[in-house]
């Protein structure tokens, strides 16, 4: 058939008609156009970019603990050191960050910050704006996000760990530093080109509060004496006089009367707790608080997790391909949470995801009294401890449930580093000690069955609680409180290891994971408390 159009006589009317190849070439030009506009537009470089930043991320901090541990003579010590170090930066410094973040203008962020407080920046500020803060399309901004997050925490640990296996850990070292260099300039590009395309992101709006006008110009002109005009100057931008105001007069006045060195450090203080208060009166506080309490946990795919498998007889292949499925049923969340928001509501979406969360947990407590399980229940129970020493001879086979470990009852829950191969983003081990099979896999089945289920529930309820907080939270503030939050997962985060320090043997895991149970529900118990609180407001204005 010819590519011109057809044309027919029909009552002295001619009508043209487009052949096939017509229309199939009009919709190929029309695809690919709709494709250049899409590749070219700011979702998506801001999803390269994300993308390019968590593959950096996630090989340097799985190369990290290998590069540590050699230098120490194969111990953990500096390994841990580092973690209790970021996370306490993180947890000290994550107000100030967010601070920052709200006070400067969008193009010096992306200059400027790297990891936590890019994460602020982009993830919980630049998509808002882009977005045009249509609730929709912020959920799928956030939803895509979090799927390339899980996508690379698989594939950029396991590419630089075969660079670092084919090559040695110099070469991998040289491998994660310019990947990094390069990431650094094509993000700074993408992130320029979106900020110049998107009109909104330059139009920042400037913090209301005068304490904060004021300790800006305070510390932009410390070196310099204050005088009685600039004072003034500050009394007549809030001429109305209230107790909030001399507050704010009498603590600045504190400040101005220390050397600079205190001063700057007072202001520190001060803004950390002007950051710590402005998370409390937000209207999502108990929703944030409710993520928070998550992270402590056992029940993930960390080295504690499967450094216990290790220990129930589990072979790395298993670990891999469990670590795989984990991986699915996390993309899952993120679909599901999509299609919840779009039935129910996003408040309700996050009730849906937390019951779901709590359901799968139930096999994870039921594993802890299952049979094959190295819990000693002396220690839940004294009272029985008694009835198994004074049993005599024919207690064996009840005693036989709590030292199956080949070496006595003493050894560690993490295992001698020479049995481990650092091939992905947790360890794989081969060498199983022969000893160390449990009398049943049920309890370590239960147990593995409900972290991966869960995680269905828990990827979907972290959206929600990401996404109230970006429409809840006012521009002004989105930083800080952000930066508060990332403060208060740390904490909780660090709260779990020292859960494993004080109880590391293996047969102590199971009170480690009824611990995490109840950490878990009270999180969600906040999150309730939030939802009711929220649907009563929504009857009042309605």
């Amino acid at each position: 058939m010819s590519l011109r159009a057809d044309a027919a006589q029909c009552g002295g009317v001619v009508v043209e008609f487009e052949s096939d190849d017509i229309r199939q070439a009009r919709k190929a030009r029309s695809i690919t156009g709709s494709a250049l506009i899409y590749l070219k537009g700011p979702k998506f470089l801001i999803y390269v970019s994300g993308a390019l930043s968590m593959w950096g991320d996630r090989m340097w901090h799985f190369a990290i603990s290998v590069f540590l541990i050699e230098l120490y003579g194969r111990n953990l010590l500096l390994t841990a050191v580092f973690g209790l170090v970021v996370a306490g930066s993180v947890l000290l410094l994550g107000a100030l960050i967010g601070d920052w973040v709200d006070r400067n203008p969008r193009n010096k962020d992306v200059a400027n910050l790297a990891s936590t407080a890019l994460t602020i920046a982009i993830q919980r500020d630049w998509i808002v704006v882009i977005t045009g803060y249509n609730r929709g399309h912020l959920a799928g901004m956030n939803a895509t996000m979090r799927r390339i997050d899980q996508v690379t925490n698989i594939l950029a640990p396991l590419a630089v760990g075969q660079v670092m296996t084919l090559a040695s850990n110099v070469v991998g070292c040289g491998f994660i530093l310019g990947w990094n260099l390069v990431s650094l300039i094509v993000e700074f590009i993408f992130l320029s080109r979106v900020y110049r395309i998107v009109p909104a992101l330059s139009i920042k709006p400037q913090v209301d509060e005068g304490e904060d006008l004021e300790e800006d110009q305070d510390f932009l002109e410390s070196q310099g004496d204050r005088t009685s005009p600039q004072g003034d100057s500050a009394l007549r931008a809030a001429p109305v006089l209230t107790e909030e105001n001399c507050n704010i007069s009498l603590n600045l006045t504190e400040i101005t009367n220390l050397p600079l060195c205190f001063q700057r450090f007072k202001w520190l203080l001060s803004t950390c707790k002007d950051g710590w208060r402005a998370y409390y009166r937000q209207p999502v506080f108990l929703a944030g608080m409710g993520l928070a309490f998550l992270y402590t946990t056992v029940l993930g795919f960390d080295c504690i997790t499967t450094g216990y498998a290790y220990t129930q007889g589990i072979s790395g292949s298993l670990l891999s391909l469990l670590m795989g499925v984990s991986a699915i049923t996390g993309l899952m969340g993120t679909v599901m949470f999509t299609k919840l928001r779009k039935a129910y509501g996003l408040v309700n979406t996050g009730v849906i995801s937390s019951c779901l969360h709590l359901g799968c947990l139930l096999l994870c407590v039921c594993s802890v009294f299952a049979p094959g399980s190295p819990v000693d229940l002396s220690l839940l129970m004294p009272l029985s401890e008694p009835n198994a020493t004074t049993a005599g001879p024919g207690t064996g086979q009840s005693q036989k449930h709590t030292t199956w470990i080949q070496g006595g009852s003493n050894q560690p829950l993490l295992p001698d580093r020479s049995s481990i191969h650092w091939t992905n983003n947790t360890v794989l081990f081969d060498n199983v000690p022969s000893g160390s099979t449990p009398e049943s896999y049920i309890s370590i089945i239960l147990l593995f069955l409900g972290v991966i289920t869960a995680r269905v529930g828990l990827w979907s309820f972290d959206l929600t609680v990401t996404q109230l907080l970006q429409e809840n939270i006012c521009e002004s503030e989105r930083g800080v409180v952000n930066g508060v939050q990332s403060s208060m997962n740390y904490l909780m985060d660090l709260l779990h290891f020292i859960m494993v320090i004080s109880a590391p043997q293996p047969q102590h895991f199971g009170i480690l994971v009824i611990i995490s149970v109840l950490f878990i529900t009270t999180g969600h118990t906040m999150y309730f408390l939030y939802a009711r609180k929220a649907k009563r407001k929504h009857q009042l204005d309605t």
